[in-house]
């Protein structure tokens, strides 16, 4: 299945989704879908990139393990990122009152998925 109809997929399932970005490890957009602007979406991308890649590296230095999962919330919404493959990740945004539990477990289902298909 196409990138982007995994990520549409993902996106039905989880009420208060407002978009889903599939970025290599540049932070570079390889897919997306969007509920709310497509330039803003590909913006939060790139940045959740760099923060996931500081992450990955503090971890290493402190032998803290692999980076499974970040969850950043502000006052107007919330966001997930998680590791697809050591060079692609998932940023998954969400208005603020949106279901975590389910967003985190529609989005480890995606990731699956999506690694399957990149191997």
């Amino acid at each position: 299945m196409p990138f982007k109809q995994r990520l549409k997929w993902m996106l039905d399932q989880i009420p208060g989704s407002l978009g889903a970005i599939l970025a290599d490890w540049e932070g570079e957009a390889v897919d997306q879908v969007a509920r709310m602007d497509d330039y803003d979406l590909k913006v939060l991308g790139a940045h959740k990139g760099i923060i996931l890649t500081r992450l990955r590296e503090a971890m290493n230095r402190v032998d803290g393990g692999d980076v499974e999962e970040i969850q950043i919330s502000a006052d107007q919404n919330q966001t997930l990122v998680m590791p697809v493959t050591e060079d692609y990740f998932l940023v998954l945004t969400l208005e603020s009152g949106a279901m975590l539990g389910r967003a985190s477990y529609e989005l480890r289902r995606c990731a699956v998925l999506l690694r399957d298909e990149i191997a």
